[in-house]
């Protein structure tokens, strides 16, 4: 009788994630955009500081506490490093030092894997081994699809470690943004995250803006609005109440999805064009999805 009501929770908890990645697929061409105007380090660090402003409001207007428990400070820590600053610093000074969206779409298509098994090391989480058979496999069709849809020309030894650290910081902060989100409502946890984060990000912020270049045109301006009011916010509240809802494993393999989705963006903003290759990349990727999606930890 208590297996019942679980399914249509872990469904919910998928469909929560998905639109978490739905918005975070347009993260990368964002960031494009508002480099063409903006410093790198700005656009990542200044849309962490108007996220906080938005979250601060947010806090406000629910009447609730400005700070999380005190309890809590170190796991809002390792949130903070990895999702507010981790992953926006190094993904952002990837695609400054020339990794192409592409590349980093190689990033997103691992990620999965990663929280997978910061689930298991954090959460206590333990797929079945059919589980990480389909991981595996969607991690591999989604590499060898960007790969072969792109090519992968060298982009640099600097540049590959940074994507490497992207990866590894994102899956901290949706590993512990998760745990917590199983007791506190998704959009609490990214809004502390930021709130806590705000006494460093906000004087940064300022100092870059009085010291580097910026060339504010419209496309810049709409590129970091997206990335700090949808990816640095908007995104995490249906991504972390679906990690809790429906597992941080299992949950988070709906993110295998945001290199194909990235793309789609890429052509509709950018006029790329795409054939056979998309679709049976597409094919597998929802294929290995699926096979996660029906495996219970």
């Amino acid at each position: 009788m208590v297996a019942v009501p679980a399914a249509p929770s872990k469904r919910g908890g998928t469909g929560l994630a998905f639109l978490g990645v739905l918005a975070f697929s347009g993260s990368f061409p964002a960031t494009a955009f508002a480099m063409r105007g903006f410093d790198p380090w700005l656009v990542a660090i200044g849309r962490a500081a108007v996220a906080a402003v938005i979250a601060l409001v947010c806090l406000r207007a629910a009447r609730l506490p400005l700070l999380p428990p005190r309890r809590q400070w170190g796991s809002y820590a390792l949130i903070s490093l990895g999702v507010v600053f981790g992953f926006p610093v190094f993904s952002g000074l990837a695609l400054d030092l020339g990794a192409t969206t592409a590349h980093s779409a190689v990033v997103i298509g691992l990620l999965p894997a990663a929280t997978a098994a910061c689930a298991v090391l954090r959460a206590g989480e333990r797929p079945k081994p059919l589980f990480w058979v389909a991981c595996a496999a969607g991690a591999a069709a989604i590499t060898a699809f960007t790969i072969t849809r792109h090519g992968s020309g060298p982009e640099g030894a600097w540049a590959d470690l940074l994507l490497v650290g992207a990866l590894l910081s994102a899956a901290v902060g949706y590993t512990e943004g998760g745990r917590l989100a199983r007791e506190t409502p998704g959009w609490q946890v990214i809004s502390y995250a930021l709130v806590l984060s705000l006494p460093l990000t906000a004087p940064v912020t300022a100092v870059l803006a009085a010291t580097t270049p910026v060339h504010p045109s419209g496309e810049a301006l709409a590129g970091f609005a997206y990335v700090a009011a949808v990816s640095m916010f908007l995104g995490f509240i249906p991504w972390y109440a679906g990690l809790a809802r429906g597992g941080i494993a299992r949950a988070g393999q709906t993110q295998l999805t945001q290199p194909l989705l990235t793309l789609v963006w890429a052509w509709f903003l950018m006029g790329e064009r795409f054939g056979t290759a998309t679709v049976l990349g597409a094919l597998a990727v929802l294929v290995c999805v699926a096979v996660t999606q029906r495996t219970r930890s």
